[in-house]
């Protein structure tokens, strides 16, 4: 799934090559892409038509683009979701979900597996409602350090499940998070209560730089389902340290990168530079 890195250089795009543009028509070509929007497909369609794209912005994964009557066109990738911006008479993708006219030029949705989405938010120029729960990522000016590691140092849950609560964090994936971890040199399971403020800062710390790094590599690809607007890949892939490295010797001491399952998905790490913490003794009541 696409990450912050990933979503950011989609928002980056979608900023140099929309904003600006009226819509002059939306064509919806399957349902299930906008079935979070109330309307359904065909009052999508009529809120956007004639609408003009005024910014591009992004909370986490989450894309949103302020329209000129204070809604907004929210978005999320999902699994497989592509934004391109493509001449007119380009060839329809395979894939191709929802086409935007903007004269010159198409904003086309593309989205093979179908687990993303897009819907017109109501009054959501500023922050759609619909995402507002989720919380601020570590390159948000307004993201607090202090608040973070101090909710983190209260919760009993493994560091690696707390940086995928998006109530706590925003935009740190699966990838990102095994990749910050293995550079803090700590353990995915290390409960964040018991990890130190000077811990949980370099984690942080970790994340941003892994992330900042990935930003001008144009993200990370492991397929072709990963492409910014002009349909180009990321290449951040080759230069991860853990994440998808199963069986490959650790760039910092040489032992075998380690694969264990982690809900529903894989997690990478050092055995050696990452010990697996030692489980808490409970105590015995004679």
């Amino acid at each position: 799934m696409p990450e912050l890195p990933e979503v950011e250089t989609v928002r980056d795009g979608l900023a140099r090559h929309v904003v600006g543009r009226t819509i002059g028509s939306v064509t919806v070509l399957h349902p299930r892409p906008v079935r979070r929007d109330h309307r359904g497909p065909a009052g999508f369609a009529a809120a956007l038509t004639g609408r003009r794209f005024e910014a591009a912005r992004r909370r986490g994964k989450y894309l949103w683009l302020p329209l000129d009557n204070g809604d907004a066109l929210l978005g999320h990738l999902g699994m497989s979701g592509q934004l391109l911006v493509q001449d007119p008479r380009h060839p329809d993708e395979r894939h191709l979900r929802v086409r935007f006219d903007l004269g010159d030029r198409e904003l086309r949705f593309v989205d093979q597996r179908m687990f993303g989405g897009l819907a017109v938010s109501d009054g959501g120029a500023e922050v759609p409602p619909e995402i507002a729960h989720i919380a601020r990522d570590p390159f948000d000016p307004e993201f607090d350090d202090d608040l973070f590691v101090g909710k983190v140092r209260r919760r009993r849950a493994g560091i690696k499940r707390l940086l995928l609560d998006q109530t706590l964090v925003s935009g740190i994936g699966n990838i990102y998070a095994d990749e910050a971890l293995w550079h803090a040199q700590v353990h995915s399971d290390r409960p964040g209560e018991r990890l130190r403020p000077v811990d949980l800062r370099r984690v942080l710390a970790e994340a941003r730089a892994v992330m900042g790094a990935a930003l001008v590599e144009g993200g990370t690809s492991f397929d072709a389902l990963y492409v910014n607007v002009n349909g180009q890949s990321g290449y951040f892939d080759r230069s991860l340290h853990a994440y998808g490295r199963e069986g490959e010797p650790c760039d910092r001491c040489g032992t075998p990168i380690r694969r264990v399952e982690f809900m529903n998905r894989s997690s990478y790490f050092c055995p050696r530079c990452q010990p697996v913490p030692r489980a808490r003794r409970t105590p015995v009541r004679g």
